[in-house]
């Protein structure tokens, strides 16, 4: 789900569009200035301690002795979701150089190809043939999501086929593909089913899942389509999509504990209200690099009554005390970004912090990965 400056796409703005966005960035650029220099408003906030570790929802496994393949890696959202569901890392592939790094300042003894050698595109997969169980990746979304246009096959950005030539050559035991729920709507029938079906499906049996991030207990609205296939010398019939593990913070689900809200999440005080995050929003599309996360007016309402501030993202939650926000909310910091997309707050993000926040952005929160990937381990081990 990255893209790379190559792919990304900024808008096509008017002098004054871009001088007004100039003023806004500069602006907020001397606040900040000032803030951290100490010349700011006073702090308002504690630094937080959040109430929820992520990983706590993804009890580690032990080794299944299975072998997975990880495309378009990103920040590592199925990469992290694989490897605690107990499988073995074989290698991952990364354009983005960025989120590379990020995949080599975590796990150390991985195989990471980023940058020319991620580009998927330039790779022989031949050479994995009898040593990947399974290949797993999420082929870019911005062809099929609103904020890239919906251009779908006709966007350089799309690469599912090269997804599907990774599977159909090297021939795994399964695979697991995700992307944005809009790819099923009716514009994008065809292409699924001709460029995605038709070609995985000689091999495999192929089934579709929509799985929402809270019913895993992400505090986040969040839906992920997903694509997971069986090879035919096995059965799809051993393979059960995951159940929720989780109610909505709204609903009660006998037996099964609530998502917690953003706020409980975060460790921040009770304000008599609280509910899921909106979507957290990639900071890799837009009309520039930005920090903010807000994806719409009305995810931006949502953040107000949450009385989080989503906009100017701070590296720390350090700087995000000390750049007191206008209205005196909750400024948010990567970490918490993390913890509220489901990512282990201590996950080296590299880049600068609009980079980091794509990363996050553009990933599947691990928790909701980790439930797919069980899934689809016990049905191997059938």
């Amino acid at each position: 789900m990255s893209n790379s400056a190559t792919f990304h796409e900024p808008w096509d703005l008017s002098d004054d569009q871009r001088a007004r966005y100039r003023a806004i960035s500069n602006a907020s650029r001397e606040a900040k200035k000032r803030a951290l220099g100490g010349k700011g408003p006073a702090p308002v906030h504690a630094i937080n301690t959040p109430t929820l570790d992520p990983l706590t929802l993804m009890p580690l496994r032990a080794p299944n002795g299975l072998r997975t393949l990880s495309l378009f890696s990103g920040g590592g959202g199925l990469d992290i979701a694989f490897e605690r569901a107990g499988f073995a890392h074989v290698a991952s592939y990364e354009i983005l150089q960025p989120a590379a790094d990020t995949l080599v300042k975590a796990r150390p003894d991985w195989m990471v190809f980023g940058g020319e050698d991620g580009d998927v595109t330039r790779v022989d997969w031949s050479q994995y043939k009898g040593s990947v169980d399974l290949v797993q990746g999420g082929p870019p979304c911005q062809p099929f999501s609103a904020a890239g246009r919906q251009r779908g096959e006709g966007d350089a950005r799309d690469m599912f086929p090269e997804f599907v030539r990774a599977v159909t050559t090297i021939e795994p035991r399964a695979f697991v593909a995700e992307n944005v729920p809009a790819l099923l709507q009716r514009k994008f029938n065809d292409y699924v089913e001709s460029r995605v079906i038709q070609p995985l499906s000689r091999n495999y049996d192929v089934r579709i899942l929509v799985l929402q991030a809270p019913a895993f207990g992400v505090p986040q609205v969040r839906k992920r389509v997903f694509f997971v296939g069986m090879r035919r010398d096995g059965s799809i019939e051993d393979f059960h999509p995951p159940e929720p593990t989780h109610s909505l913070p709204n609903d009660s689900v006998v037996g099964l504990p609530r998502c917690m809200g953003a706020r409980q999440a975060l460790g921040l005080p009770d304000i008599g209200h609280d509910g899921l995050a909106p979507t957290i929003r990639s900071t890799l599309t837009g009309p520039r690099h930005t920090t903010s996360i807000v994806s719409s007016a009305s995810a931006a309402r949502k953040w107000a009554d949450l009385e989080l501030w989503p906009n100017g993202v701070a590296p720390s939650r350090e700087q995000a005390r000390a750049f007191v926000a206008k209205d005196q909310h909750f400024r948010l910091s990567v970490a918490d970004c993390a913890v509220l997309q489901g990512f282990p707050q201590d996950w080296p993000l590299q880049g600068p912090t609009y980079m980091q926040l794509g990363q996050l952005g553009n990933a599947v929160p691990p928790p909701l990965g980790y439930a797919v990937a069980c899934s689809v381990a016990d049905a191997l081990a059938k």
